[in-house]
């Protein structure tokens, strides 16, 4: 196997091990021991007549060998450890107990049968005597089967078992009998896709055991189990996804717009004549009414080509998943390999309009080693020694994709942008929402505008971005009660004029990003609006409601004030934050919230991560803080937690004690007292005692001076009686009896 392959397989089992994610050996081998003791073939040979048949399908306490198989998941036995079955109806196993009366039943699951018990016990023990002949065959093969052996048992196993040998369930069963010599995943699909994923070519043989071979082979030259093989690949590859070809160029050898695709990080196909299709995606019909509308926009295509269009259309509006990766293909020539980021989109100005964005990964052209979907647009392609090659170059080769990859909240924030255009970030104060405004906004328009993260744009470059004097492409503002429209798209304005006052008709900050997103299309621009929700929001957005929504976009209105012709450009995004504790605010107009996205933002205690002042850990505090909160604020309780911010000095958590004190009674505090409404009773709940003066409806001031900063800290250990125990206060006391030693040492 692929060395580099083989090496990063066995980092990732010791590092599964060390954060016992994994299964040690010992344990796994106890486990097997457990499951064969209750099904191995010796014992299933040993039972008949109902009770063989409540063994293996179904007992009254959800111990028969298919519950085993398929849903048993705690110390016992955890299933799903040893590959999953799931999905599909109890029909799978050739026979299962209906709930509802007790029948027992076969068949399909188009055409069940009812089965007396007697013909249940029958059935049965076919299954039984198969699973032995089965066990036997694979007994008999070598410690280390080649894939000829496993063509040739695999064979005799259709043959001499056929009701039971190509199924899931038996596969797993015979990994748990023959752990060494039958692999976890127990669909063909899945295990040929493992073996592209880490480079190897699947045999040509088809076969739900044609590939064991090849995973026993790495198995031993790994020297470790097979499950913690399984385990290893599967952490390294994840779950599957298909592979597309998608043309580039017009039929007959015309234009080719991959230059396009390639610089705007899109695939593309065309039928430029059919409108949006966004109407169409994940729609059963689609197909029909596909049909329908090539045979009106194309008329002189004949019925034969309208069907095959129809279906590649179908297959690039829908069945290309997020994740799927995609061949941008001219004949023979792949011209680069992506990876699908984001679903289907329409550009009317494009000569191929229907878009899926695509974060590219290779952009090396190569030919394929094997012909595949050649004459078409849209399609799958399976040919392994393509996929292997695919694989190995985006593993071995990988060209610096145009627009780096974005994580996490960003990565979110961005994904809501392109499929609506405009998203708000909503959750308690202190939980980061204006930071990740920002932080998304700078990046994304630095990536897309520059093509680089804006921690590497030059002064020149942070200045072009947010420029401070309404021309960047990061502008912000932020909604209050006496924010208006004028303020927003246009109004009129006090100026002075020699002695005179006169009113000019000015536009607003959207109204000046829009003319400068219509002036520039090239280049993304972003309009923070913080506090979106404190404002009167039908007033300011007025008609632009209309037009905002991402469909819309291009679409004039008339603006009453000015008369002019006004449009939102496709190239404008606005991010919105919104606080949901201030409970003086209404909730968002309907019309308005059809048109965001939304993405919750809530505590993050991981933010704080070690972070401790004299043994206080401040992650673990401001958990036990929150519980309390939820547990004693009311039923708004979840919008009124407190945020990690609170406890961050800039992008560190605080470090000094004093720092701490003043932040509980100049913002924690007051903030919990307006929560409570002069409840002393439930701010007493939440702080305790020892900080809330209960008779005297007060706070006990004197522990927020530099004398009380120790009864302070018992006060707030006492919050919650395990602080004192977690990692974090145990690594702070250490620290500090270090640096009592080294104090003491000095002097």
């Amino acid at each position: 196997m692929n060395q580099d392959v083989a090496k990063e397989l066995l980092e990732l089992r010791d590092k599964l091990l060390a954060q016992g994610k994994a299964i040690k050996e010992n344990i796994l081998r106890e486990l097997y021991d457990r499951f064969r003791e209750k099904f191995s073939p010796q014992v299933l040979s040993g039972m008949d007549g109902e009770a063989l048949l409540l063994a293996m399908h179904g007992g009254q306490e959800n111990d028969s060998l298919t519950y085993w198989l398929e849903f048993k998941n705690d110390e016992e036995f955890p299933s799903p450890s040893f590959g999953t079955i799931g999905g599909g109806s109890a029909l799978k196993f050739g026979i299962y107990r209906r709930k509802e009366d007790g029948t027992w039943m076969t068949g399909s699951p188009k055409k069940q049968i009812p089965l007396e018990l007697n013909a249940a016990i029958d059935l049965v023990r076919k299954q039984r005597d198969e699973l032995l002949t089965i066990s036997q065959i694979i007994a008999n093969l070598p410690d280390i089967p080649s894939d000829q052996d496993w063509f040739k048992a695999q064979a005799e196993m259709l043959e001499s078992a056929p009701t039971v040998a190509d199924k899931s369930w038996t596969h797993k069963y015979f990994h748990m009998m023959f752990p060494d010599k039958v692999d976890v995943f127990h669909a063909p699909s899945y295990q040929r896709w493992h073996l592209i994923r880490i480079l190897e070519t699947p045999p040509q043989e088809e076969g739900r055991y044609a590939c064991a071979g090849r995973y026993i082979a790495m198995r031993s030259e790994l020297s470790i189990p097979m499950q913690h093989l399984g385990a290893a690949i599967y952490k390294r590859n994840g779950s599957p996804y298909y592979y597309w070809r998608v043309g580039t160029t017009e039929g007959g050898g015309g234009k080719d717009y991959w230059p396009l695709m390639s610089e705007g990080n899109y695939i593309s196909v065309g039928w430029p004549e059919l409108a949006d299709l966004s109407e169409l995606v994940g729609k059963p019909e689609a197909v029909d009414t596909l049909k329908e509308m090539l045979a009106t926009n194309y008329p002189k295509a004949d019925p034969r080509t309208i069907g095959k269009d129809a279906k590649q259309i179908r297959y690039f509006l829908t069945d290309i998943q997020e994740g799927d990766l995609v061949f941008a293909c001219n004949g023979m020539a792949i011209l680069g390999i992506g990876r699908v980021t984001g679903g289907y989109r329409y550009e009317p100005n494009l000569g191929f309009p229907h878009l899926r964005n695509v974060e590219w990964l290779d952009l090396d052209p190569w030919k394929m080693f094997e012909r595949d979907c050649l004459r078409t647009t849209v399609c799958k392609m399976k040919k392994p020694v393509n996929l292997v090659e695919a694989e190995r170059r985006i593993t071995e080769h990988k060209a610096s994709p145009s627009v780096p990859k974005l994580t996490g909240i960003p990565e979110r924030i961005n994904a809501i942008l392109e499929r609506k255009s405009q998203v708000i970030l909503y959750g308690p104060p202190g939980t980061g929402k204006t930071h990740w405004a920002f932080v998304a906004a700078r990046e994304l328009a630095s990536l897309k505008n520059i093509g680089k993260p804006f921690s590497q744009c030059d002064e020149q470059e942070a200045e072009r971005i947010e420029n401070q004097k309404g021309q960047g492409w990061v502008q912000a503002c932020t909604f209050h009660p006496s924010y208006g429209y004028e303020d927003f798209l246009e109004g009129y304005r006090p100026a002075p004029k020699e002695s005179d006052l006169n009113f000019e008709l000015k536009p607003g900050i959207f109204k000046n990003l829009c003319r400068l997103a219509d002036e520039n299309p090239g280049h993304s621009y972003y309009l923070i609006i913080d506090e979106i929700n404190r404002g009167d929001i039908p007033r300011i957005f007025g008609e632009l409601l209309t037009v905002l929504e991402k469909d819309k976009r291009g679409r004039s209105i008339l603006l009453p004030l000015s008369g002019e012709a006004f449009s939102v450009p496709k190239n404008v995004f606005v991010i919105g934050t919104m606080n949901t504790a201030d409970r003086s605010i209404a909730l968002l107009d309907t019309a308005l919230r059809r048109r965001f996205g939304f993405i919750e933002l809530m505590p993050d205690y991981s933010v704080l991560g070690s972070g401790a002042i004299r043994g206080l850990p401040l992650g673990p505090w401001l958990k036990a803080l929150n519980r309390k909160i939820l547990e004693h604020a009311g039923r708004d309780a979840r919008n009124l937690q407190i945020g990690h911010s609170y406890l961050l000095s800039g992008k560190r958590p605080v470090a000094d004690f004093s720092e701490l004190a003043r932040i509980l009674r100049e913002d924690i505090i007051p903030l919990l007292e307006e929560y409570c409404y002069e409840d002393y009773s439930a701010l007493e709940a939440i702080l305790g005692k020892d900080i809330v003066d209960l008779p005297a409806r007060q706070i006990r001031e004197d522990l927020f001076t530099s004398a009380g900063h120790d009864n302070l800290l018992q006060a707030l250990l006492a919050m919650d009686p395990s602080l004192t125990s977690s990692l974090e206060a145990q690594g702070a006391v250490a620290e500090e009896d270090e640096d009592e030693e080294e104090m003491t040492e000095d002097e």
